[in-house]
């Protein structure tokens, strides 16, 4: 475990989910679901325990349904390191007897997981992971893609942008593989519309805090929309600077791809207001989405969830049903079947679904253009976004004929 901190293989709070509730044969092994998480770094707001809680709220819901198949949850803090992560989860596979993996804040991480899972047949569901190259040219049988990804996030902000005529861009991105897909793919659209992309900036990840010089080359370019490739605690930082600094004193006006209202409770209305962003999910959109909210609020300290935590839920739901339909034997021992069998049934939890799971394993939901409010418009703490738009799936995501997935037919 060289370089490997104790802490990171701490499987501890292996916690048994509503153990009480569990009603288990003599011998009965439980599916285990492990969350492979940032827990106190600059995602940990859109990962971290609300992501594990999540999947604990999905595993009580599950045993409401089968309450004689026993599951328990996983979880480690993999540092945003992805050779750390990569350790835990073959750990994982290997000796720890977990046969799924969500969560995964960091596209490197979640690219090298879909090689383990195939083969050691486990499954990854990767709620947390921008890349579309997890349907695209790393697609597999073993593993799930939800939520969003950077085709969907780049293809409803650009051309709701595209559309109120603002044409040339500027992208400031995270010189990591989120931020590579993000800038491809945004780019791509911006271009087969007509537009430009004037420059692009990266920084490296985690940045150092002083986005100063990366933000005067995008007021300096003369683009009409500077476009953030980053997220965290790095995207919080870009905004309040460009304010600080009036970058868009030129009439440009900021967008960002990997936003969530986490994000903007951090930098707070003032700095925030007027940025568009795309989600696959907003706590305030609907009762079910109140509700799934007030179930977390008791577990982090009056955070509002993100996508992220909403597809844990999610996804973590949908697999179990999965692994119940093939029988826990074969889910134990075969995740390719369980994967296949969560493409044929239809997604039917109310946070996402109706919606249905596409060959390459692009989960098809709903994109929502988020515009964030102006302080005079919030009614109160949280109050922070409009939904401007809806994109339906097969507007939102890449057309399965575009991709590079083999599994695609």
């Amino acid at each position: 475990m060289t370089g490997i901190s104790r802490r990171a293989f701490t499987m501890g709070a292996a916690m048994s989910l509503a153990a009480p509730a569990i009603v288990r044969a003599a011998g009965d092994k439980p599916l285990r679901i492990g969350v492979l998480a940032d827990m106190n770094g600059p995602y940990s707001n859109l990962s971290g325990v609300s992501a594990v809680t999540a999947v604990r709220l999905a595993v009580e819901d599950f045993h409401k349904e089968q309450p004689n198949i026993p599951v328990e949850v996983v979880q480690a803090d993999f540092q945003l390191k992805p050779d750390i992560g990569l350790a835990v989860a073959r750990n994982w596979f290997d000796t720890g007897d977990v046969h799924a993996i969500a969560d995964i804040p960091m596209s490197a991480l979640a690219l090298g997981i879909t090689e383990l899972a195939r083969d050691r047949n486990r499954v990854g569901l990767f709620t947390g992971t921008a890349t579309e190259d997890l349907t695209g040219k790393f697609c597999g049988p073993d593993h799930v893609h939800w939520t969003y990804d950077s085709y969907g996030m780049a293809s409803t902000v650009a051309n709701a942008i595209m559309d109120k005529k603002r044409d040339t861009w500027f992208f400031i991105a995270a010189d990591y593989a989120m931020g590579a897909s993000v800038v491809r793919d945004a780019s791509q659209i911006i271009e087969k519309r007509g537009g430009k992309v004037l420059g692009v900036v990266r920084h490296p990840f985690p940045g150092s805090g002083d986005f100063s010089s990366y933000l005067l080359q995008a007021q300096q370019s003369g683009a009409k929309v500077i476009c953030f490739a980053n997220a965290g605690d790095d995207l919080v930082n870009c905004i309040k600077q460009a304010n600080e600094f009036n970058i868009t004193g030129n009439g440009a006006i900021l967008t960002a791809m990997l936003m969530d209202v986490p994000q903007v409770h951090s930098m707070g209305l003032k700095d925030a207001q007027g940025i568009y962003y795309a989600n696959g999910f907003y706590w305030d959109r609907d009762d079910a989405t109140r509700a799934f909210t007030q179930r977390l609020l008791p577990f982090v300290k009056d955070l509002r969830p993100a996508q992220n935590i909403a597809g844990a839920y999610s996804a973590s739901l949908h697999y179990l049903r999965a692994a119940a339909a093939v029988g826990p034997e074969v889910a134990r021992k075969n995740g390719a079947a369980v994967v296949a069998k969560m493409k044929e049934l239809p997604v039917t939890e109310p946070l996402f679904g109706p919606a249905r799971i596409a060959p390459n394993g692009r989960l098809m939901n709903r994109m929502y253009l988020c515009h964030v409010r102006k302080p005079a418009e919030s009614k109160g703490p949280w109050d922070y976004v409009t939904i401007a738009g809806v994109v339906p799936p097969e507007q939102a995501f890449r057309p399965l004929s575009e991709g590079a997935c083999k599994l695609a037919g």
